[in-house]
């Protein structure tokens, strides 16, 4: 039976962009150290730019507090945690000053934006590259497989008001990828049968970060956060649920052993 050409009409160019951002994240990633750290002072600069400019804030507003986060976050990393921690929350705090509307909705993205970007920095130099890689395997599953079978299963909208176009059954289509990334997990060395639990939670995390992005574009009238990646609207857009998942992991690391291993007797 064939598909509706309207279900799969932006599959091409989502996949296109898609696979570039994978690419240059992952190498990111791979290589690390300042490479990495720049990488994220980038990303994290044009998330808030992008969320200045959807709060509907002027350009040179928009532009300061963009670099006001690279350059916090970058200062955060290479300063003693104690002593970098209130340059990472500085730009959200700078807000307030710049600001004329919409400082709560800005606060709580800013901040979300900054511990994020940081907390995947201490992953990469606490957990390394292959725990880096799970991350984005789960998001990315998460993103894939509930596009896909929220499009061919179809049925009742998770939140319709906020986000047309996701699905119950794409939600869940989420959660079992993300479980299946967990699965293959176990392969590696002492991985222990936690990690398909969080890859699940993780996965959770991630499709809220997703709808709380679709909220504060409906409530401020916009489709995308910008127009620089075709397909999927601006950065904000594609890391919506990186942004999720990090916080939750920050969080997980605090409440159970991480990476989760094998219990081993005697």
């Amino acid at each position: 039976m064939s598909l509706p050409d309207d279900k799969f009409a932006d599959l091409r160019v989502r996949l296109i962009s898609g696979a570039v951002i994978a690419v240059v994240g992952l190498g990111a990633v791979w290589f690390g150290g300042a490479f990495f750290l720049s990488f994220l002072a980038i990303v994290s600069g044009i998330l808030v730019w992008e969320l200045v400019r959807m709060l509907g804030a002027a350009q040179n507003h928009a532009l300061i507090l963009g670099a006001g986060a690279a350059i916090g976050f970058v200062v955060a990393r290479l300063l003693p945690t104690g002593l970098g921690l209130p340059f990472l929350l500085l730009p959200a705090i700078a807000g307030l000053a710049l600001l004329g509307r919409q400082r709560t909705l800005y606060l709580v993205f800013c901040a979300m934006i900054v511990i994020a970007t940081y907390g995947l920095s201490i992953l990469r130099d606490d957990f390394g590259f292959k725990w880096m890689l799970w991350l984005a395997l789960v998001v990315i599953a998460t993103d894939v497989c509930g596009y896909f079978a929220g499009r061919l299963i179809g049925g009742r909208k998770i939140w319709p008001q906020v986000s047309p176009k996701k699905t119950w059954s794409g939600t869940a289509g989420g959660w079992i990828a993300a479980g299946l990334v967990g699965l293959v997990y176990m392969g590696v060395d002492g991985v222990g049968v936690e990690v398909i639990g969080i890859s699940i939670a993780l996965s959770m995390a991630s499709q809220m970060g997703d709808i709380a992005e679709s909220a504060l574009k409906r409530k401020m009238g916009v489709k995308d956060s910008s127009t620089l990646i075709p397909g999927h609207g601006g950065v904000f857009d594609r890391f919506d649920g990186v942004l999720g998942a990090s916080v939750f992991l920050l969080l997980v690391e605090q409440l159970v052993d991480f990476p989760p291993l094998l219990n081993v007797l005697g």
